[in-house]
This record gives C-alpha cells, sequence and structure tokens, in this order.
C-alpha cells in the first residue's frame, strides 16, 4: 500500500466516477486531497465521505484554473477531468464538439500542469502528475474522431511534460483505461451491436471498473514507479495488444 502521508495532491474531474475513485483511494493512503469537478454538490458530498477539500473551477477557462490554483502548494496532480463529446465520423463531426473536447480534454490538462508544476518545483520536493488518457487515444475507435483526438494529444502532453520536468524529480505520466460503463457510457457502449463485438476483440472480455483505474494512478504516483515517467498505460483489458 502506498503512503502519501504529508503529500498534496489535486485531482480533477473528481465528481466523475474514476475522480471520486481516485479521491478515495489517496485519501485511504494518507493524501490531502482537494477534489475539483464540475458539481459542487457532488464535491460536497465527498468532502462529507473522505475529507477531501473542493476546488471548483473551470477547465475551459484559464482565468479560473489560474485563480484556483494561485497560492496552493502541491506535491501531485491527476488530470482527471473531461469532456466526452459525441460519437460522429470526421465527415460528420460537429466542430464546435471538437473544439471543446480539445479544449477541455488537452487544453485544460495543460493549464493544469502550466500553474501547478511552479510551485511543485519551487518546494524543490518532486512530485508526480498522472494524466487520464484513453485506449482512444492509442487506437482508432469508430465515431471517436473528438474523443480520440483530444487524448492522443493529452498523451504528446504527457511526453513533453515528462521530459521537461523530469530535471525537477518531477515524472509525468498517463493511463488510458478503457470503458467504465457508467449511465452516460452506457448509452453508446451499452448496446447489444457494439457492446457484443468490442468485447469479443477484449482478451479479458469485460468492462473495466472505476477502481481499476484508480489504482493504476495510485501506483504511477507511488514511489513504487519512481523510476517511471513519460510512459502513457493501456488499463484496457489487452485491447490495444491486438
Amino acid at each position: 500500500m502506498a503512503d502519501f502521508t504529508g503529500k498534496s495532491i489535486l485531482v480533477t474531474g473528481a465528481s466523475g466516477g474514476i475522480g471520486a475513485a481516485t479521491v478515495r483511494l489517496l485519501v485511504s493512503q494518507g493524501a490531502q486531497v482537494f477534489a475539483s469537478g464540475r458539481s459542487v454538490e457532488a464535491l460536497t458530498k465527498l468532502r462529507e465521505e473522505t475529507g477531501a477539500h473542493p476546488l471548483p473551477f473551470d477547465l475551459a477557462s484559464e482565468d479560473s484554473i489560474r485563480d484556483a490554483l494561485r497560492g496552493l502548494e502541491l506535491w501531485g496532480v491527476v488530470n482527471c477531468g473531461g469532456f466526452g463529446g459525441e460519437i460522429a465520423t470526421p465527415q460528420d463531426t460537429d466542430i464546435a464538439v471538437f473544439d471543446k473536447a480539445i479544449s477541455v480534454n488537452a487544453r485544460g490538462a495543460l493549464l493544469v500542469i502550466k500553474y501547478a508544476a511552479p510551485s511543485m518545483v519551487a518546494k524543490g520536493k518532486g512530485g508526480a502528475i498522472v494524466n487520464v488518457s484513453s485506449q482512444a487515444a492509442l487506437v482508432a475507435l469508430p465515431g471517436h474522431i473528438s474523443y480520440g483526438s483530444s487524448k492522443a494529444a493529452l498523451d504528446n502532453i504527457t511526453r513533453v511534460s515528462a521530459l521537461e520536468l523530469g530535471k525537477y524529480n518531477i515524472r509525468v505520466n498517463s493511463v488510458n483505461p478503457t470503458v467504465v460503463m457508467t449511465e452516460m457510457s452506457a448509452s453508446y457502449w451499452g448496446q447489444p451491436e457494439i457492446e457484443k463485438p468490442y468485447l469479443e476483440q477484449m482478451p479479458l472480455g469485460r468492462w473495466a471498473t472505476e477502481d481499476e483505474i484508480a489504482a493504476p494512478i495510485g501506483f504511477l504516483l507511488s514511489d513504487a514507479a519512481s523510476m517511471i515517467s513519460g510512459v502513457c498505460l493501456p488499463v484496457d483489458g489487452g485491447y490495444t495488444c491486438r
């Protein structure tokens, strides 16, 4: 079990399933967690459950991110906040949706790093950043032109940030999950004609749980991963090994 005692970690997207599971895990391992998300109500419930500090801000707004992180001393960051976009082909995609996916999933994560990293560097104690990407960044998935493109951009942000921040002993990695079957994802992935052929191509043949994504996030933040940086780790039941 990792020990994050004395370490402050920001988790964006904490009002969602994977983000909330990550908050619970990190708090259970001693971290002081700042939980950001779109739903103040969900963040309040998470504070009551875990003691995490709510820190709502808008991932699409540089001013909101800068103001929220000003003066905040962090050791770690989990960029879990995201926007699912739409299911569309390149020729049918709504460019406004594409722009929002890029703005939230890639630009938003970069801005969090931009404003979190200076305090991490200044403390001189190293640190770790984990970006929550997607299997859609690693392989082409039908209908995922906007979401997949934004997560592919996030993977490059991971690699370049690892390169630039390594000299400060700050590690940067991504996890690239498969589908976690939530109410929102079920509207597409739960359709029998989508679900059955997809799972037949996955070696483990089932959807992931939120805790199965939170666990490798915790690992990559921990000292057990002290020599791992710049990695995009599939957590996908083997789907991308095809």
